[in-house]
């Protein structure tokens, strides 16, 4: 249908709309993530606003009322709990804004959805704690300023104008952030936010875009049954998962406390995770009497949900890892608990060495959704939670799930990069008197530590005192390229340089998932014959993207 004539619209009109600009980020999420400033294979930006707005997408989906204020408030609350990477996370409180702007009507006109835009800027600018122009935040401030005046106008005269507006914008992002410039794109999360408008605008015109979910899973291929035969005895049980409506038929829902439910399991099973959200239940055991959990559960409400597997065919890599990064108990409540965002199997496993509660499995290009930290936070179950999110762009992420969380006190530590949190908790220690003073503690111990990494470029870049040839292996710190090589090994050397390695005493290099014995033996004899002074240690990180993570202490 074209509503390019029209001047109102209600929530099943702003739904379609909302539904084709998503779908038209997602046609275009690998053009986004190439606008990485960085020349690496590890741009996220399309992924992290794409499965935002592809998590409110699904709870719109499931309210009944066409009320265009409804539809937006639960568009706003998906996006909320599915937001990831700093990109998603401004994407949301827009939307979240806009709802606000909408609140009480049943249908908008151009002037109220103009509102609502500029509702929805406020207050993705107050989100931001040091907001920079250049952004998606002055792409989106520009484009609402821009069609302020239209309080009269069509949807067809309005879309073309916002559209208009924030092209400019977006185009002139690099005369306003140097690392844009340098690197020769446009801001990465403008564009993003140009193609959901530039797609919902489309759909005024009554062109429709098909969006489908994000990554779909390989087709399964189903359980090994060899693995467990005639002559096979059980030993690990079964991973047992369900959800339960709580129903006022077989219980008080007022009352309901989900400790009692996390007692029982504790006399069946492990590994358990009980969450409750609303009338929901969400059940995690390993037990090898899953009909018990089922039966108890039952007297509280009626499963929406069930899945039962024999954990002994639970063999592939990637079912040990989500295994493994549950926690084995229902703690009993703690004063003190740790959370750190991490990849890489062995970099996961030396945090939990260091005495790391829990590990978020996440990091560039690969960020955890506002959810998974909540849920995490639910896991640990402590007065204190201190969160290491180890990137900036997983930062804001991190800092509006412990804004939502109230259960427990959050505490979220800044580190932006491994090493940050690998000097911090070397020296874990929760003996002060306040946490206040535990983080103040982990925060000094970041402040003599630099972390930088090492991997291949994707495509040629002339920055002002360096230029890197598209396949060169380049070190970089922060937001910073510090040096370019053809051999890896010379990048990392000429990176330790630029990061003071003379000043320091401590050397780690944690090896990524493809580095090969001849890498390990060069970094040794280089290290040996260039800084025969320092102490110097090798980690197993097998993290994706980055061959070496160095860090110097």
């Amino acid at each position: 249908m074209n509503y390019a004539d029209c001047k109102q619209i209600d929530g099943t009109v702003f739904e379609a709309l909302v539904r084709n600009g998503a779908g038209n980020l997602q046609r275009n999420i690998r053009e986004i993530n190439d606008l990485n400033v960085f020349p690496i294979p590890d741009g996220d930006t399309g992924d992290n606003m794409y499965r935002t707005i592809a998590g409110g997408l699904r709870e719109m989906e499931k309210e009944p009322d066409a009320a265009i204020d409804k539809k937006a408030k639960a568009l706003s609350a998906g996006m909320l709990l599915s937001a990831r990477g700093n990109s998603g996370v401004i994407l949301s409180q827009m939307f979240s804004g806009m709802s606000n702007g909408l609140e009480g009507l049943k249908s908008a006109s151009v002037g109220e959805i103009a509102r609502a835009f500029s509702e929805g800027v406020r207050r993705a600018y107050e989100t931001v704690v040091t907001p920079v122009e250049g952004t998606i935040l002055t792409v989106a401030r520009e484009a609402a300023d821009g069609v302020a005046p239209l309080y009269d106008a069509t949807l067809g005269e309005f879309s073309a104008r916002y559209l208009d507006r924030m092209k400019e914008s977006l185009a002139n992002t690099p005369e306003l952030l140097d690392v844009l410039k340098e690197a020769g794109v446009v801001d990465s999360g403008g564009a993003g936010l140009y193609r959901i408008a530039q797609g919902a605008f489309d759909a005024i015109r009554g062109e429709a875009i098909e969006t489908v979910e994000p990554h779909a899973p390989a087709q399964d291929k189903g359980p090994d049954l060899s693995l467990f035969t005639e002559d096979s005895v059980l030993e690990f049980g079964y991973c047992t998962e369900f959800l339960l409506r709580l129903t006022r038929s077989k219980t008080d829902l007022d009352a309901f406390d989900i400790q009692t439910v996390i007692d029982y399991l504790e006399t069946i099973g492990d590994s358990i995770v009980a969450l409750r959200s609303g009338s929901i239940v969400k059940v995690h055991v390993h037990t090898k009497t899953p009909s018990k959990a089922m039966e108890f559960c039952q007297q509280f409400g009626e499963f929406l949900t069930v899945k039962i597997e024999n954990m002994t065919l639970q063999h592939t890599e990637h079912e040990k890892t989500r295994i493994d990064a549950l926690p084995t108990v229902k703690r009993a409540r703690t004063r003190y608990a740790s959370c750190v965002v991490a990849s890489g199997r062995g970099v996961m496993d030396v945090f939990t060495e260091m005495g790391v509660d829990r590990i978020i499995e996440g990091g560039q290009g690969h960020n955890p959704a506002i959810n998974d930290f909540i849920e995490a936070f639910d896991a640990l179950n402590a007065d204190h939670i201190f969160v290491f999110p180890n990137n900036s762009n997983i930062l804001m992420a991190a800092e509006q799930a412990a804004k939502l969380y109230k259960a427990s006190e959050i505490h979220v530590v800044p580190s932006k990069n491994l090493g940050q949190a690998y000097a911090a908790l070397a020296m874990l220690d929760y003996s002060f008197d306040t946490a206040d003073e535990v983080l103040r503690n982990f925060v000094e111990n970041m402040e003599y530590v630099e972390t930088g990494l090492v991997t291949r470029a994707i495509r040629d870049v002339d920055y002002k005192d360096l230029f890197v040839k598209n396949n060169d292996y380049i070190g970089f710190t922060n937001k910073k390229v510090l040096s370019a090589s053809a051999n890896k090994t010379d990048a990392l050397l000429m990176l330790c340089e630029k990061l003071g390695v003379g000043e320091k005493s401590i050397a780690t290099v944690i090896f990524g998932e493809n580095a090969s014995d001849g890498d390990r033996e060069a970094v040794r004899k280089a290290f040996s014959d260039r800084y025969p002074d320092k102490e110097y240690y090798e980690i197993e990180g097998e993290q994706e993207v980055y061959d070496f993570i160095i860090i110097l202490e």
